[in-house]
Parts: structure tokens; sequence; C-alpha cells
């Protein structure tokens, strides 16, 4: 994947992390629904919104949303926006994506949550710029397809 080789410092992301965003940004990894899932009432608003909506938590808008809810909107609109992005630590990110996506993902990926965090709050700020050149969000259709490459 080459379209984000430089967005993270080091320049290269894992096929695990890879597979990460796909699923937060994307929901390319989601299928149906999680049969992994224990918990036989979901919460209400924690279920997938279906793959036409984009991720885990409605596409790389609905991340953005929900770091905004949690204090982190002056992080998110840097991401977006055409200036210098704003670092976020690996506590605020898991507190933004919420305890059971981060699991639903963790699991998926193949990696601890620790170890997710730790690699998605230093890949997420370049790869939401990367998504967002104009300073506009995508649709979630444009963001899938470039995972379809």
């Amino acid at each position: 994947m080459g379209l984000f080789d430089d967005a993270v410092p080091g320049g290269n992301i894992t096929k695990p992390l890879m597979i990460a965003l796909g699923a937060l940004l994307v929901g390319k990894m989601l299928g149906g629904g999680s049969s992994q899932s224990q918990q036989p009432d979901e919460q209400a608003g924690a279920a997938p919104q279906g793959d036409a909506g984009g991720g885990l938590l409605g596409g790389l808008g609905g991340l953005l949303d929900k770091l905004k809810e949690s204090g982190q909107g002056n992080v998110a609109d840097s991401w977006v926006g055409t200036g210098q992005n704003q670092p976020i630590g690996p506590d605020d990110l898991g507190k933004a994506i919420g305890p059971q996506t981060l699991k639903a993902i963790a699991d998926r990926a193949g990696m601890s949550e620790d170890e997710l965090l730790r690699q998605l709050s230093v890949a997420l700020p370049g790869v939401v710029d990367k998504l967002t050149p104009d300073g506009n969000v995508p649709h979630p259709n444009q963001i899938a397809s470039l995972w379809n490459k």
C-alpha cells in the first residue's frame, strides 16, 4: 500500500495495522456482524451500522465525531486540515474509540489492545491527513476504494 507509506514515521504500515485501519475507517473486514461476540445484547450504538456507513464507528467521519466527543476536536481538526498534524496519545485515542470497538479491531488485527493503540496513535494523524488532502472528509466509498487497490 504505497499511499500510506510516508504517512507513518519510519515509512511502513504493517499488515495488522492496515487491517486495523481498514476496520476502523472502512469496515472492510466486518462482514455481516461479529460472530465472535460473546455478549448476546450489543450495547445500543456500539453495533456496526452496516457496510455502507464505513468502518466500525461509521468510517472516518464517525471516528472524527468520536474524537470530538471525547475532547480531541482540535487534534482531529488538525489531521483533516492542511496545517501541522497534532499528536494524540494512545490513552486518548482509546477513550475516543471505546472499549468494545477497540477489542473488535484488536481481535481482527491479531494484536493486543495496547499495541494497537500505540500503533494507531502514531499512524492515524498521517493517514487521516492523507485521506483529507483538501480538508474535506471523503465519502466512505472513496476511502474503501483505497483498500481495494
